[in-house]
């Protein structure tokens, strides 16, 4: 995007409850992002995306979820917050694994990729599995920086 065009539209980037960027070293690498599925139940969906693949596999996803997940369950009155990825996309099952989630649903065959059916997955942790295990993990995430 360039300049201009984020000057036009920056209102709709900065200060958003529901979209934080990723920074590193000062560059903006990403965003994790929440979505409502149905708020009067305060069922909440969440998402991370990475832009450039040199950050994949670096550890950078799954830190920033793990806060962002605190962030989350800090801030709003949610029992659960959970994501949906696809059967393809091993790197995003394999942070929910490190974050404690656990699979709760597979709609097999209903998501189409380069001529390919893959299943839908979804993940999540409740707010008392959370409080369990956040210490474990921050410890294996951020005591070696």
């Amino acid at each position: 995007m360039s300049w201009e065009e984020y000057e036009a539209k920056k209102e709709t980037f900065v200060e958003q409850d529901d979209f934080w960027a990723i920074e590193v070293k000062g560059s903006v690498i990403g965003i994790v992002s929440y979505y409502w599925e149905h708020k009067p139940s305060n069922w909440l969906e969440m998402g991370i995306v990475i832009y450039d693949p040199q950050y994949w596999s670096g550890g950078y996803g799954t830190k920033a979820l793990a806060l962002w997940i605190d962030h989350l369950f800090e801030t709003l009155p949610l029992v659960r917050v959970g994501f949906t990825t696809w059967s393809g996309n091993h790197r995003m099952i394999r942070v929910g694994e490190k974050l404690g989630m656990v699979m709760e649903a597979r709609l097999r065959k209903c998501r189409y990729y380069n001529g390919v059916y893959y299943d839908s997955i979804r993940m999540g942790i409740l707010r008392e599995e959370w409080e369990e295990t956040r210490e474990r993990i921050y410890r294996a995430l951020f005591e070696k920086e």
